[in-house]
């Protein structure tokens, strides 16, 4: 305890900022969210076996296969039609998680027509990018039937690398406006940690995140010269003062810097490699007992939903994994704020903003198996921690 300073003390003064019934609002939502991944996953389940059952795909692959087309059309047709069926079958839930939720909880002010708006846009930018995925992985499957799994991983983590460049230049302008952050304090403050810390400052912008999300919000997107910071508007609508956007473009700078996406990429490559492995030795077992008629084995794009059933299943059971990932990278972008930018009370300030979409005192098991973020009493008591030792360094000096 340095100079009286008690870091619990601190953060449960912090935490306490919030009124009970907010806790329990935050606590509800956050719950409820577990259980989507499990009814997500039933509903990908359900999809693509009314996709399957349907014969619909087997029928096109083999009118296409009747005219000698080339494997790749065939792939390109067959793939496209089932993630346009699959995601029109996903939409109801869809609207119930991303739109009515949001509403229920107060998290989004938007229109159900402007969200459906926005879905058809990601919808198709989504089916196009799966599709392309997808095609070159059939091509793998095509020509190396043995090890096709093992060459898959590279082939996600490579895509995964030209997604985030071309995200920014491509798909984010397509949904909001992105603005260099404005003349004034907080710009100067900004372009002064970016100096500092090596990260282009012509590359920090404020987007109208309103538009979406009432959350309090900030993110690093794409790489090598299409990375930038952007902050929401919602973080100047709730009074984020200069601390708090220093704090938190410190940690976006952290996940810069430390190239996390580039890590992620390599991670996400080995978790795809080990489920493309078990696709391979699950795939036949799995089709027999679904009744997938007419599909001719693995290569068959026509087959596609009963991977897409194994990968849900695979997908959920990883998910502690993953949100350990994600989770891990968060933690060490806290780091590198309190580190390069040492203010604990702004960090501590804005985290407490995001309770309202992430409850803040869950148990050990719930945060492992669940938060892709960690737990904001303990990101506040881990700022409080480097306040009570910065205060200790600044005694003995």
């Amino acid at each position: 305890m340095a100079q009286g300073f008690d870091p619990a003390a601190a953060t449960a003064a912090y935490l306490a900022q919030l009124p009970p019934e907010a806790h329990a609002k935050a606590t509800a939502y956050t719950q409820g969210g577990h259980w989507l991944l499990l009814w997500g996953a039933l509903i990908a389940v359900a999809a693509a076996l009314i996709v399957l059952r349907s014969g619909v795909l087997v029928r096109l692959r083999a009118a296409i296969e009747s005219r000698k087309a080339r494997p790749w059309l065939a792939a390109v047709l067959v793939l496209g039609l089932d993630a346009v069926l699959e995601t029109l079958l996903g939409l109801p839930w869809n609207i119930y998680t991303d739109w009515w939720r949001e509403k229920f909880y107060g998290l989004t002010s938007r229109s159900l027509g402007g969200f459906l708006g926005e879905f058809a846009i990601t919808g198709t930018i989504s089916v196009v990018v799966t599709v392309g995925l997808l095609c070159l992985l059939y091509a793998l499957i095509r020509r190396t039937p043995r090890t096709w799994w093992l060459w898959g991983g590279g082939v996600v983590a490579v895509f995964f690398v030209v997604m985030l460049v071309l995200a920014p230049v491509f798909v984010e302008p397509l949904l909001n406006t992105y603005k260099p952050a404005p003349s004034g304090p907080v710009r100067d403050a900004i372009v002064q940690m970016a100096e500092a810390n090596g990260v282009p400052h012509d590359k920090i912008y404020v987007y109208d995140g309103s538009k979406q999300s009432n959350r309090y919000t900030a993110n690093v997107s794409g790489l090598f010269g299409t990375a930038r910071i952007a902050l929401s508007d919602v973080m100047f609508a709730k009074g984020a003062d200069l601390s708090e956007i220093k704090a938190v473009v410190g940690h976006e700078m952290g996940h810069y810097v430390e190239g996390h996406a580039l890590r992620m990429a390599a991670k996400f490559g080995l978790l795809a490699l080990a489920g493309f492995f078990l696709v391979d030795r699950l795939f036949a077992p799995v089709a027999r007992l679904l009744g997938a008629r007419g599909v001719q084995g693995l290569a068959d794009p026509a087959g596609f939903p009963v991977v897409g059933i194994i990968l849900a299943v695979l997908g959920l059971l990883a998910t502690p994994i993953y949100m350990t990932i994600v989770r891990q990278g968060e933690v060490a972008a806290d780091r590198y704020s309190l580190v390069h930018v040492n203010e604990p009370d702004g960090l501590a300030k804005a985290l407490v903003k995001t309770i309202e979409y992430r409850a803040a005192t869950p148990s050990k098991l719930e945060e492992t198996l669940f938060y892709d973020h960690p737990a904001v009493g303990n990101r506040v008591r881990m700022a409080m921690d480097w306040k009570a030792a910065q205060m200790k360094v600044d005694a003995v000096r």
